[in-house]
Parts: C-alpha cells; sequence; structure tokens
C-alpha cells in the first residue's frame, strides 16, 4: 500500500464509517474489513491517529482498527500476518512520544501497546521499557501522564500472563524496576500531600491521578513479580507503609488500591503474608469496630477491611493440622499470632458491633421499604446490586468469624436474644431495628447454634406471637420472623409443627405490607416436605402466590414468585390439577410483556415444565401456547436462544414425555433440531433425548419426516464427536430399531454399515461396542432380510465372502460378550445369535460352541429358580400392562413411561422365553441335522456348559 496515495482513501473511509447514514457507513466498513490484510494499512492507521488535527472521531476509529489488527495479524503465524519489517516501525511510531491531548485515545493507545508488549516484549521489542521509564521521569506534565498511563498498561498484561516462562521474565522485570516504581509513588503521593496542603486543588487532582497510576503499577509488581516476596525487604516494607496510611477526604480510590494490594497479596503469597497479620488485623479492627474509625471511615473501606480480616480468619494456610505434629512451621506461627489477637474481649466487641451496628437497617434501605418494596425485597433476597454493597459482606464476616469462635460467640449471641424476650413496643424504633438484626444473626448461625437453641419452644412460645402483631411497624419482625423460620427449616423443626407453620403463612400471605408477602412466599418453597401436611393448604396459598404473581410489577419479584411457585408445582405433583386455571391463562399475557426480559422468560420456562409435569397428558391443552414459545427459545436464528435455549430444550422434552399423541405442530417444531446438533454444545444429550421422545411419540411419522435430515446431522456428527457421544447417537438408532425394526432400518441404512465395520474390527471402547451389538442384535432377529442385504453390501467392500465375514461378525460377538453389561442387551444378544439356527451352513456350525456359549451366560442373567417347584422362569417376560401403584411420595408414569411398558410387551426381549427359544432353536437344529449330526456338533461345547444347559432346560 503506498503511503501517500493511501492515507488520503484510507483516511476517506474512516470518515465516511463515522457517519450516521448506513448507506455511507456500510460500503466504508466493509472496505476498511477488505484493507486489514493489506501491507502498510496499519502504518497509515498509526499515522492518522498520532495526528492531532484531525477529526476526533475519525482518529478514535483509526486506533480500534489497530487494536483489532494486533488481536488478528500480529501473530508470525496468523493468517495475513503483518510482516517483521513493518511491525518493527510500527513499533517504533507507536513510542515517539507520549503527547496524545484526548483521554480516551490516550488510554486506548496505552491499551494497544500493551498488547503488542504482551506479544513482543522484551524479545522483540526491548526498549519499551527503558523508554517508557525515561518518559515517566519527564517535566513535561502531559508526556509523564500518558507515559504513566502506558507504564500501567504494559506492567497489567505482562503480569497476567501466566505460562512458566513468560512469569521468570515479569519476575526479572519487576526486580529491575521495583525499587524505581516504589521511588515514583512515594514522589506522586509527596507532591499530591503537598498540594493538598497549599490548597493548590488543580494540582492535587492532576498528582492524584499519577499517584493512582503509579500505584496500580506498583501492585502488579508486588503482587506477581517475586516468587517468594518475603525474601525481599524492599517489598515488605512497601506493604508496611501501605498499612500505615491514614484515610483522607479525596483518598478514597487511593485508600482501596492499598487495601487491595494487601489483599491480593494475601491471597496469592499468604505464607509471606504471615509478619503482616498482627498490623493487618489492628489495622482493619480499629477501623472497622472501635470509635477510632468513626467519621473517617467510608462504605467501599469498610468493605475491604472485613474481607482482609475474613482472608486472614478462614485462610487454610494459617490453621494447624488436626495432628499439631503434622503441621507447618508457618501455619503454627499463623494461628499463634490469629489466636493472641482474637481475645475472648476483642472477639466480643466484633460480635456485638457486627449485630448491633452493621446488621442494622439503614435509614436508606427503610425509605426503600417505603418508597420501593418490590426494589427492597428484591435486593435483600441477593439481587444484583445487594451483592456489591456493605451488608452480604458484613453477613459473611460474621458466619466466618462465628464459625470459627463459636464457644466465644454463642453465648455472646444468646444473651441478645435474651434481652429481647417478648413482644417490642412498637413505639420503639430502635429496639425494633435491634430486634430485626439480632434475629438475622440467629437465622445466620442457624448450624452453629443446633445444640444451644430449642427453636421449637422459641416458635412456639415466642416467635408465633410476633406473627400475630399486626401493627404496620411490626412489620420489620413479621418479614425477618418467617426469614428466621425458614433459616431454621432444615436444621430444627418438628414436622408436627407444620401445620401450624402453614396457617401462619396463609396469614402472612394476606398481610398489608408487600414486602412481608413476598418474603413469605420465599419463605414457602423450603417448607414442603410432609406433602399430606400442605395438601389441606394447597388451594389458598396457591390462589394467594397467583394473586402476588400478578399484584408485583418488577422483573426480579416476578421471577422470586416464579420459582415459588415452580417449587411448589415441582412437590405437589399432579395434585396441582385443579388449581392451575388461572396461571395457565395468565402465563401467554406475562410472556407476552416480558419480550425485553430474557431471565423472566427464563422463569416461565421453569414454570411451564413444572406445569406440564404435573397436567400430564392435559397438557395438550396448553399447546396453542406452549409451542409457539418452544419454537422460539430453540430457534438458534433467534437471538433470544443464548438466554432460552437451555430451558427451552427441556421443556420441549417434557412436552414430549407427557404427550398423548403426536400433533402437526409438535412434529413441525423439529425443524430447530438440525441447527442444534450443528452446535455440538452442552445440551446435545437433551437434544438427543427430544430425537428419541419423538421415536417413542410416533415413529412412523417422525421418521418418514425427519430421518434423512437427521441422519446426516449424526453422520456429520460422528466425524468429530467423544465416545460418550457416539454412543448418544448410535442410542437412537437402536431405539429406531426396537420401536419400528423395519422403518428403523431403511430409515439409518446409511449409519449400519459403520456399526457393521466397528463390530468386525472389534470396536476398542467397551461401551461403543456394546451399543453396536446391541444395534446389530436387533436387525438380526428383528429383520434378517436386511441383515442379509448389509451382510452382502458389506463382503462386496471388504472384499470378502459372505460366510467368511459372517463367521467373524459371530467369532467377535462371542470375543466381546462381556462388554455387554446390561442384562436386556444380553439376552437380545443371544436371541439374535439363535436366530441363525436351525442352519446347514458351515460356517454357522463352526461357530455353534460359541452361540451355545453366549446363551448360557444369558440364561444365567435371565433365569430364577422357583424356590418351591425347582423349575426356572425368565423374568425378563412381561404378560401385561398394569398401572403401579404409588405412594404419595411417587411420580406417577408419563405418557412416554406408558409408551415404553406397552412397546415392552410387543419386544422379544420381553415377550420371548429365552429357555423355550433356546430348546426350540437346538430342536430345530437337531431335526436338520439329525441325531448323530447335532449329537457330533454339541460335541464341540464344553461339558460343563452342556450341563448347566441341560439344566436350564429341564422340564421342556
Amino acid at each position: 500500500m503506498d503511503m501517500d496515495s493511501a492515507s488520503s482513501v484510507v483516511l476517506q473511509a474512516l470518515t465516511q464509517a463515522t457517519s450516521q447514514d448506513t448507506a455511507v457507513l456500510k460500503p466504508a466498513e466493509e472496505q476498511l474489513r477488505q484493507w486489514e490484510t493489506q501491507p502498510g494499512f496499519y502504518s497509515v492507521l498509526l499515522n492518522i491517529f498520532n495526528n492531532h488535527m484531525l477529526d476526533v472521531n475519525v482518529r478514535w476509529l483509526a486506533v480500534l482498527y489497530f487494536k483489532n489488527g494486533i488481536d488478528r495479524y500480529w501473530r508470525r503465524v496468523a493468517p495475513h500476518a503483518l510482516s517483521e519489517e513493518e511491525k518493527t516501525s510500527l513499533r517504533a511510531g507507536l513510542i515517539t512520544n507520549f503527547n496524545e491531548p484526548v483521554n480516551q485515545i490516550a488510554t486506548q493507545i496505552a491499551v494497544l501497546i500493551a498488547k503488542v508488549a504482551r506479544l513482543d516484549c522484551p524479545r522483540q521489542w526491548p526498549e519499551l521499557i527503558p523508554i517508557l521509564l525515561e518518559s515517566v521521569k519527564g517535566q513535561d506534565g502531559l508526556q509523564q501522564h500518558r507515559a504513566l498511563l502506558t507504564f500501567y498498561h504494559v506492567t497489567k498484561t505482562l503480569a497476567s500472563k501466566r505460562l512458566a516462562q513468560d512469569r521468570r521474565l515479569f519476575q526479572d522485570l519487576a526486580s529491575g524496576i521495583y525499587s524505581f516504581a516504589c521511588s515514583l509513588w512515594s514522589h506522586h503521593t509527596d507532591c499530591f500531600l503537598q498540594q493538598i496542603y497549599a490548597r493548590d486543588e488543580a494540582a492535587a487532582l492532576s498528582s492524584l491521578e499519577r499517584t493512582l497510576l503509579s500505584l496500580k503499577v506498583l501492585r502488579k509488581l508486588t503482587v506477581h513479580g517475586f516468587q517468594e516476596p518475603q525474601q525481599n525487604m524492599e517489598v515488605m516494607v512497601s506493604l508496611k507503609l501501605f498499612q500505615l496510611c491514614t484515610c483522607r477526604e479525596k483518598l478514597e480510590k487511593t485508600i482501596i488500591l492499598y487495601t487491595k494490594v494487601l489483599l491480593d497479596f494475601l491471597e496469592y503469597h499468604p505464607c509471606a503474608f504471615i509478619p503482616l497479620i498482627q498490623r493487618s488485623l489492628e489495622f482493619a479492627v480499629t477501623y472497622v469496630f472501635t470509635p477510632a474509625g468513626e467519621g473517617v471511615t467510608f462504605e467501599r473501606f469498610i468493605v475491604q477491611c472485613m474481607n482482609l480480616i475474613k482472608m486472614i480468619v478462614k485462610n487454610d494456610a494459617y490453621k494447624p493440622a488436626k495432628n499439631i505434629d503434622d503441621s507447618k512451621p508457618e501455619s503454627l506461627e499463623a494461628h499463634k499470632i490469629k489466636t493472641a489477637f482474637f481475645t475472648h474481649p476483642t472477639l466480643t466487641e466484633i460480635g456485638r458491633r457486627l449485630v448491633s451496628h452493621y446488621f442494622l437497617l439503614t435509614e436508606e434501605e427503610l425509605a426503600m421499604w417505603e418508597e420501593d418494596p418490590e426494589s427492597f425485597a428484591v435486593e435483600e433476597t441477593g439481587g444484583d446490586s445487594w451483592k456489591y454493597s456493605l451488608r452480604p459482606c458484613t453477613e459473611v464476616l460474621f458466619l466466618d468469624i462465628f464459625h470459627n469462635y463459636s464457644q466465644t460467640l454463642t453465648p455472646v449471641l444468646l444473651d441478645m436474644v435474651q434481652n429481647l424476650q417478648g413482644p417490642t413496643n412498637v413505639e420503639d424504633s430502635v429496639q425494633l431495628l435491634m430486634k430485626d438484626a439480632v434475629y438475622n444473626a440467629v437465622g445466620l448461625a442457624a448450624y452453629e447454634l443446633f445444640d444451644n437453641v430449642d427453636f421449637d419452644q422459641w416458635f412456639k412460645n415466642q416467635l408465633l406471637g410476633e406473627l400475630q402483631v399486626s401493627h404496620h411497624r411490626y412489620k420489620l419482625i413479621r418479614r425477618r420472623v418467617i426469614w428466621l423460620i425458614g433459616q431454621w427449616i432444615s436444621v430444627k423443626f418438628k414436622s408436627d409443627l407444620r401445620p401450624l407453620l402453614y396457617e401462619v403463612i396463609l396469614s402472612l400471605m394476606q398481610d398489608p405490607d408487600l414486602v412481608v408477602r413476598i418474603e413469605t412466599a420465599t419463605t414457602l418453597k423450603l417448607n414442603i416436605l410432609l406433602i399430606e401436611q400442605f395438601l389441606p393448604y394447597l388451594e389458598s396459598i396457591f390462589g394467594l402466590l397467583f394473586q402476588l404473581l400478578q399484584q408485583v410489577t418488577e422483573c426480579d419479584t416476578k421471577m422470586q414468585v416464579l420459582h415459588v411457585i415452580s417449587c411448589v408445582i415441582e412437590r405437589v405433583g399432579i395434585q396441582i390439577r385443579p388449581y392451575v386455571g388461572c396461571l395457565v391463562q395468565y402465563l401467554p399475557l406475562l410472556w407476552k410483556q416480558s419480550e425485553e426480559h430474557n431471565m423472566l422468560r427464563c422463569a416461565i420456562l421453569t414454570t411451564l415444565i413444572q406445569l406440564v409435569q404435573g397436567l400430564g397428558a392435559e397438557s395438550k391443552n396448553l399447546y396453542p401456547f406452549l409451542l409457539p414459545v418452544i419454537q422460539l427459545s430453540t430457534d438458534v436464528s433467534q437471538p433470544p436462544h443464548v438466554y432460552l435455549l437451555e430451558d427451552g430444550l427441556e421443556l420441549w422434552l417434557v412436552t414430549l414425555e407427557n404427550s398423548p399423541a403426536i400433533t402437526p405442530e409438535l412434529l413441525r417444531i423439529f425443524q430447530n433440531m438440525s441447527a442444534l446438533l450443528e452446535l455440538s454444545s452442552e445440551n446435545l444429550r437433551t437434544c438427543f433425548h427430544i430425537v428419541n421422545g419423538y421415536i417413542y411419540l410416533s415413529a412412523t411419522e417422525f421418521l418418514q419426516n425427519y430421518a434423512e435430515s437427521l441422519c446426516r446431522s449424526f453422520c456429520d456428527l460422528l466425524k468429530d464427536i467423544t465416545n460418550e457421544g457416539q454412543v448418544q447417537v448410535l442410542k437412537v438408532v437402536e431405539i429406531a430399531l426396537k420401536v419400528s425394526p423395519m422403518l428403523g432400518a431403511h430409515m439409518f441404512q446409511p449409519l449400519l454399515p459403520a456399526v457393521f465395520r466397528g463390530i468386525v474390527d472389534g470396536e476398542r471402547y467397551p461401551v461403543v461396542m456394546s451399543t453396536y451389538l446391541g444395534i446389530m442384535g436387533r436387525v438380526l432377529l428383528q429383520n434378517s432380510s436386511f441383515f442379509s442385504s448389509l451382510l452382502s453390501q458389506m463382503a462386496s467392500e471388504c472384499n470378502q465372502e459372505m460366510d467368511q465375514l459372517l463367521g467373524n461378525v459371530i467369532e467377535m460377538w462371542v470375543d466381546r460378550m462381556d462388554n455387554i453389561t446390561q442384562p436386556e442387551r444380553r439376552k437380545l444378544s443371544s436371541l439374535a445369535l439363535l436366530s441363525l439356527l436351525p442352519s446347514d451352513n458351515s460356517v454357522i456350525q463352526d461357530k455353534f460352541c460359541g452361540i451355545v456359549n453366549i446363551c448360557v451366560e444369558a440364561l444365567h442373567d435371565v433365569m430364577t429358580e422357583d424356590p418351591e417347584t425347582g423349575t426356572f422362569k425368565d423374568c425378563m417376560l412381561m404378560s401385561h400392562f398394569e398401572e403401579p401403584k404409588l405412594s404419595d411420595d411417587e411420580e406417577p408414569p408419563t405418557e412416554q413411561d406408558k409408551r415404553k411398558k406397552l412397546l415392552a410387551l410387543e419386544d422379544p426381549v420381553h415377550s420371548v422365553s429365552l429357555q423355550q427359544f433356546v430348546y426350540e432353536k437346538l430342536k430345530a437344529q437337531q431335526a436338520l441335522m439329525g441325531d448323530q449330526g447335532f449329537g457330533a456338533l454339541m460335541e464341540t461345547v464344553d461339558t460343563e456348559l452342556v450341563r448347566q444347559l441341560q439344566e436350564f432346560l429341564q422340564g421342556l
């Protein structure tokens, strides 16, 4: 690409590519895409984004195209890779000066320099770090900042490399520049503090930004730059400096970075951190749990300090082994430091302050409860914004400390509970908030308090009464108590108290406060253990749940309530049928309203899965809504499939399993399957189950419509699939042959030669070989004419005589019989090989001994002896279909289960007595050969086998 002529056309294309007019934009993007592989294109881009006179948007776009080109074409092995000459020129151009005036473009240039550094530094780009260090020392403020910004991104990128050789290179770099990085950070910090003192706000903000960047560099070097940091005095001194830093206004980001250095160092180098444990705990506990922190701490700093305490408390490297003699010296040292620090008074103060200060609902939270109860309810149960706030961090720290120091903290918490016995005055908001906090602690520590709290008595004597206080200010306690019960249900709660609890739930589901109703619904899903106790309340509670689903408006809340409804339906099964009419009518409307909310649609799919299973065959009435939902969720050409596919496939499968009969619409959905099989995703197993479901439901219609495309998909899959995946494909063929031997063999004919070859070649993977033999057993036993034509075809392909090939198949079958572990398949193999008899074919007679051997093995598998008569009976025989008698906890059979049972009645494996079949085939062979000939044939069989065979056949 000629530089002079190219610059103008590339500039013009970039300008057009920033247009809002798609008619101008699209051709320009296509032109730029074609130039990506042209020599010289990236040199032109470099000149364009380095020209500060050009339009900012054009320069921004030039940087992005350059950055994308690094990802695609910088590596030497990449297709259309950049030449080494051009890369050398580009590297030099990128670090000629650091004077980019636009912040966003400067950041992007720093990132792309780091991308090149990841691939080329230090070997092909040894000058990068020295030039950056020199530029960082410069007096020009802009140049200094841009160089420092680039230095940070390069350090961050090099620190992220994980190969051993790359880590050694980074450690060499760190040891060489660590002193400089420390002095750089110290210099900018001092400048910042001096400028704050002088009230020079503009200069202070500039220095603060440089302080942050240099600290970020130092963080990466400290955490990732030393294999044994405890051996480096400078590193350890720096860490102690981080601990001495105090909180000042406008220093929040810097303080957070200081704590991040400590946390990262503790995570990656716990043993090297041991000398810092004492001071770290003093530092964190002082600011978080004593008056010293009042007025100077801020939320993110408190979170970081709590994380520091938590990581020290629960770090496995700081715990001695169960046998003290097996403990490492450093573990004992750390444990000794922790034990000396966490004294009884210290733990008591931490425990009390966590509960009485940090567990209290804040004014902001109480205001949210009043103004936006749904958002409050969702955040309190783990919404996205909640998990980044102080409250969950506080609760996790409480749990970790309580678990590790329960002997000390249990009496403290129980004393707090004792002080709050009895109903609290509704006018005393302080005590109400304190009771909420204490009950929260008791719920979180339920497992630790198992032996110390008689929860059943507490429920009857105290908590039940609190739930009956209806004053609107007491809603805090009503909500907390029902949550508390939910925490203790799986820990200690007598079953005979559950009816009383269901009465309470029924009452609270009608509470005037929405948050209480939502919390009650959430607690309900933990409580349905004994169905017979719950059934008297099912209609009322389910109706109230449905009302709640309609009342709430936020997606997250509707998802929460739908999840509870799904749990109820799943637990009560078919008992739900009389009560779901309103829900069935409402879900189509909710689905339509949630078009822009895919996670809510996932919750609807989960509910539909449970609903279909609860309704069974009656779910056919949902098809006008259900089938379009499945169609959309499993169509990979539709963007929502990214979110909906997994649940959509599960819904598709349960719909098939519970379908009483095929419908044209249900059959038509299978058009989605080819694209799904091409994905070869983790959902492949479910896809195979869906295919099997169609075969069981309506083999003839399904195979006539889709076998050809399915066969093509399977052939493509088998070229590159694991052994387990191969078995799943083959099982589909096996089921098709089982359901419809003639049609199945005809439709899956292209796959059968590979099965035949696998048997002859002695497939090494036992499960695959077992499936091969299962397929071939079906063909041989139930479609002998097709087997003959397949044998003829394979003999022609292998250039062998048919008899010779048949002999090889029988020999391999006998040899690999032990690969078959399922009794059904073992009996099938015996029936299939016996079906070759009677025969005057010398090859079959030559393999007679092996066939008898397989028969005797199978007889041992399937024959049971009647202890009274001493006769044998085939235990796999089924004479008629009976609806099973179910207990209350057992699921009724699906329509597919019933289809399988009816199919089994016609399956030779379950309808033909192996004992009788062996007898008849041997008799027929005897009649064909005569007594003398047959006697000679039997002499080829081991005498012990003959004895066992006679024992099985006695009485016939």
